[in-house]
């Protein structure tokens, strides 16, 4: 978009947050951001924020200000449906009290018993992507087994065990924690094939006591409470339309 139609591309950076608009106009002229697949240097230039896609050194940079990009912990028993016709709590609950009622898509699911990160946009296409296999976004989980654990353990969930719809394998495997009969391991995998963690584990004879899910890609569960809702930083949502090449 050029002409009188539109915001000046460096002042729609600066309200995304991403340098001033000095420091956009320098981004601008060494070539460091593109407008729908193009490099732009022309300071004069004029996009629409609500469709323009902008990346800036190769991260995508969303300046759509009805966006949004949430990340709940979803505690034990919650529901991972915005609605259930049986009343039972539900992630829709979360949104409705929290985020006023937007429509959002949770990215994959969690069943009941698992805990921890779910993301929610109501970018369908960045989800739908998420979720696909093919883009291989690894998500990483901490599952608590009990003791002993074959030393070969991590080896043969690497290489992969057989499940009645396919063989499985984890990206990586490791022990984090151990007290008494307690074991904590972090499993990450980039499939999303329902209960795939619990069965893979149960293959293998250590069935899950507890299950939470601290990441997909780069986006971390970190210390965020049980059952709130916090927005993505710019570098975090940054990091998922990377991963999935939008």
């Amino acid at each position: 978009m050029s002409g009188s139609e539109g915001v000046r591309l460096q002042k729609v950076l600066a309200e995304a947050g991403v340098a001033s608009r000095r420091q956009a106009e320098i981004l601008m002229r060494d070539g460091r951001v593109e407008v729908d697949g193009k490099v732009v240097k022309e300071m004069g230039i004029r996009v629409d924020p609500d469709t323009a896609v902008i990346h800036v050194d190769g991260s995508r940079i969303v300046t759509d200000a009805e966006t949004v990009h949430l990340a709940l912990n979803k505690p034990e028993g919650m529901l991972s449906t915005m609605w259930d016709d049986q009343g039972r709590r539900c992630v829709g609950d979360v949104v409705l009290e929290k985020a006023e009622g937007q429509r959002l898509f949770h990215v994959g699911r969690l069943d009941a018993a698992t805990e921890g990160l779910l993301l929610l946009t109501n970018d369908g296409e960045l989800a739908n992507r998420l979720m696909h296999p093919s883009y291989e976004v690894p998500k990483t989980y901490v599952a608590e087994i009990k003791t002993p654990i074959a030393k070969d353990l991590g080896r043969q969930l690497r290489a992969g065990v057989e499940l009645d719809d396919g063989p499985a394998a984890v990206d990586s495997f490791k022990v984090i924690d151990r007290s008494g009969s307690r074991v904590m391991v972090e499993l990450v995998l980039h499939e999303g094939r329902k209960h795939i963690v619990r069965r893979m584990l149960e293959a293998v004879d250590k069935p899950v006591q507890r299950l939470v899910r601290t990441a997909v890609g780069d986006v971390r569960l970190g210390e965020q409470r049980p059952g709130t809702l916090r927005k993505l930083g710019r570098d975090e949502v940054a990091s998922l339309y990377r991963a999935v090449g939008l």
